[in-house]
């Protein structure tokens, strides 16, 4: 497998970023992990068998497009290094749509986002396995 990170990873669509950010829906789940808040949707009728991503940097927290772009980068580094151990599940229990959320309120260093990431996509291999609908009920 090689590790990159194309376009058809990203995530770009305005109409799954907006039920990715929605108040208050059921089927996003999220959690934190300093630096990082991450938000996930598993979907079964996902059209892509790779998970896409989505990083964002606040503007307020960092004024600078460079410093954001540089935390950006660092990121998505970190992600297309590590993500081949998210690629090993099964398409029904990987999650379709991913946001990670930067919090940290300074510029960190690569090794500490780096190690962010790795225990993030740890979090999101061990899941609970969606339940089964039942066409019946």
């Amino acid at each position: 497998m090689k590790n990159t990170f194309g376009k058809n990873e990203r995530l770009c669509s305005p109409r799954v970023i907006g039920r990715l950010f929605q108040r208050g829906s059921t089927e996003v789940n999220t959690f934190y992990l300093f630096p990082f808040r991450v938000l996930y949707i598993i979907d079964k009728e996902a059209p892509t068998p790779l998970p896409q991503v989505l990083f964002s940097v606040s503007k307020k927290s960092f004024k600078r497009a460079v410093d954001r772009n540089l935390i950006r980068r660092r990121c998505r580094e970190a992600y297309r290094l590590n993500k081949a151990s998210l690629l090993a599940l099964s398409t029904e229990s990987r999650p379709s749509y991913i946001a990670f959320l930067y919090l940290a309120k300074e510029i960190t260093s690569y090794d500490v986002i780096e190690t962010a990431m790795k225990q993030s996509l740890k979090k999101l291999e061990k899941l609970p396995r969606p339940v089964q609908k039942n066409q019946n009920s």
